[in-house]
């Protein structure tokens, strides 16, 4: 069995506005999972930058990817992160999804380049 991927808000917002990288997320979107601190993080970019909540949200619906409830376990990694983060910037939306990976020995896949150096025993695809 292929082990999940996990996507950060940028990556479902890739997928959202067929932006460059999007077909290698939703080459892996049946395996694809989303903490739903990220959910949330989307949701919020796409009604910023114009779209009506409802319509947001829906484009968020369709992405056929289950949406992870952050856990007590989740949150520790999470805050644990920012030693090695916080020299890159990365907030807590970020943290929140590699802390999912993490637990679940994922991959992730993002459009954040400031990933890119980091090491952290899972596989990170910067998708542009």
């Amino acid at each position: 069995m292929d082990r999940a991927v996990v996507l950060d808000a940028s990556a479902l917002i890739a997928i959202i506005r067929g932006e460059t990288g999007s077909l290698a997320v939703e080459a892996s979107i049946n395996r694809s999972i989303v903490s739903s601190v990220n959910v949330a993080e989307a949701h919020t970019k796409l009604v910023s930058i114009g779209l009506d909540e409802q319509q947001a949200w829906w484009h968020i619906s369709e992405i056929p990817c289950e949406s992870v409830p952050f856990d007590d376990q989740q949150a520790r990694i999470a805050g644990g992160l920012v030693k090695v983060t916080r020299s890159l910037g990365l907030s807590l939306g970020d943290r929140t999804c590699l802390a999912l990976a993490i637990h679940r020995q994922a991959e992730v896949y993002t459009t954040d380049r400031a990933w890119k150096g980091l090491s952290l025993g899972i596989e990170i695809h910067i998708i542009r």
